[in-house]
């Protein structure tokens, strides 16, 4: 959906501005989750149709293939919860969040290596992709980000991002600063031929600010 919003320039005309449903969003007060920074960029070429596995634009040519799965579950802790919705995005090997011609401008911050997920009637998820590099000359960990979108709630929120237990850049100071939003988000990986696998399980609303109580 597009909202035409009415604003007036600085010389006083009034101008239309167009804003997504999910910018408009990401604006209110108080907000799930708090805060969302480039949020709004999830539903920029969603696919009507979302399954509970996607395949990056990584994985075919990827030299260290990921295979990430897990389980969604409630705020309880034990009942897997169906139908949400998971975005990610990452870098590539080099650890730059890669453009490719003909790619929306507004993807630049998230790079062309990103897709969406939605849990199945279990809670399960998978996604095919790479390792991510780390930022060139950074002590940044590797990482990939995700999002979640609810069915019932307005709008989406981070949760913690993916790390690898086994990074030497991820180092016992920067665990501490994590906040275990959707539980943990450090994964160790299981080396199978030349594939990587591991398991991120997710807990809805755990350590999400102003979620709503059940």
């Amino acid at each position: 959906m597009i909202i035409l919003l009415t604003v007036t320039s600085c010389n006083g005309q009034n101008t239309l501005e167009q804003q997504t449903e999910a910018e408009v969003t990401n604006q209110r007060e108080p907000r799930i989750g708090g805060r969302c920074e480039t949020c709004e960029l999830m539903y920029v070429g969603m696919p009507k149709s979302i399954n509970e596995t996607d395949t990056s634009a990584a994985w075919t040519n990827g030299l260290q293939k990921l295979i990430l799965s897990g389980t969604v579950y409630k705020a309880d802790k034990k009942t897997p919860a169906a139908d949400v919705i998971l975005y990610y995005w990452q870098t590539n090997q080099e650890g730059v969040y890669p453009s490719k011609p003909g790619m929306d401008p507004k993807l630049k911050r998230h790079g062309y290596i990103r897709g969406w997920v939605k849990t199945d009637k279990k809670g399960k998820y998978k996604i095919y992709t790479v390792r991510p590099g780390s930022y060139p000359n950074s002590n940044n960990p590797q990482h990939i980000h995700m999002l979640v979108k609810e069915p019932t709630l307005p709008n989406e929120y981070y949760i913690d991002d993916i790390h690898f237990e086994e990074d030497a850049l991820l180092t016992n100071s920067i665990k501490k600063q994590l906040n275990n939003v959707g539980g943990s988000g450090i994964i160790e990986v299981q080396q199978q031929n030349e594939v990587q696998r591991a398991t991120r399980d997710i807990i809805l609303g755990l350590n999400v600010s102003d979620y709503p109580s059940k």
